[in-house]
């Protein structure tokens, strides 16, 4: 089979998962992750046939992405903030909105506390350690350290940042318990994209995100949505250094709710919009 017949064969077989662009984009990354040919070159050599070992492999992936695993799981690795990241089925997949996290946290540090050497961040729920390499790219004197109830979790953002050479302090804690708080230490910021996911919305949710992202990665229980925010503030108003900020990423249809339970902690709050005009992040200030 041709590369170009052998693209257009898998974007075809993927049309009844994914609207006809996604499924370009989709074969088109797996194409070049099998021959390790960008678009260009893959297209310079349109008429030749693949190697028998890229065939078999292309169709592995094929199968694969047939019963719904997100492309990202298949390949092992994907791309955030310009940084191509080791995934598996212990981290979420890094999504663009995410990003916007990343950005503006550093943009307030850059002008809220000029960048300085030692800056003290915390990230609560690293997964891939996406959030906290990214940052560690744009502020690479602060000291960070991210953490996660997943062990798994861990050892995949420590892979990664091992990849990109970020110095970052990697613990396996979980968050809600109040008594490991203490051998955290202070923060300047704390910065996070908790579970925020009610278990009543997985109804609504696609199912490639529902049969093979990590369920406690993404869910709360009904009866306490918020639970992790209300944890975050808490934890805060003790360990976060007056004048720090508290960076969430928010469920968009609980933004006012979550606004309120930073407020009711005393911090002074703003709520954010994405790129595509959703409630997506709030910045709360300590007084």
């Amino acid at each position: 089979m041709t590369f170009e017949l052998a693209e257009q064969s898998l974007s075809s077989a993927l049309d009844g998962l994914y609207e006809d662009r996604e499924a370009a984009t989709i074969a088109a990354m797996v194409m070049e992750f099998v021959t390790g040919k960008s678009k260009m070159d893959r297209w310079l050599v349109k008429n030749e046939n693949l190697s028998d070992n890229h065939t078999e492999q292309l169709q592995a992936y094929t199968n694969q992405l047939l019963s719904g695993k997100p492309v990202q799981y298949v390949l092992g690795e994907a791309w955030f903030a310009g940084l191509c990241l080791k995934v598996n089925e212990h981290t979420l997949i890094p999504r663009p909105e995410t990003e916007e996290l990343v950005a503006l946290c550093a943009t307030w540090a850059a002008t809220n506390l000029n960048n300085k050497a030692g800056i003290k961040i915390l990230e609560v729920g690293t997964g891939s350690g996406c959030i906290s390499i990214a940052l560690q790219q744009k502020m690479q004197a602060a000291i960070i350290t991210a953490i996660d109830i997943s062990a798994a979790a861990i050892e995949i953002a420590s892979i990664n940042a091992a990849k990109y050479n970020a110095r970052i302090q990697f613990k396996t804690l979980d968050f809600l318990d109040e008594t490991r708080w203490p051998e955290m230490g202070s923060y300047d910021i704390i910065i996070s994209n908790p579970p925020y996911i009610a278990e009543t919305e997985k109804t609504n949710m696609a199912a490639h995100v529902l049969d093979f992202e990590p369920h406690t990665a993404l869910f709360v229980e009904n009866n306490n949505p918020l639970v992790f925010y209300n944890a975050i503030a808490n934890f805060g108003n003790k360990y976060l250094n007056t004048g720090g900020a508290i960076f969430v990423e928010i469920n968009q249809a609980l933004g006012s709710q979550t606004q309120d339970v930073l407020t009711q902690h005393a911090y002074n709050t703003m709520l954010h919009k994405d790129l595509f005009e959703n409630d997506r992040m709030i910045v709360a200030i300590k007084k």
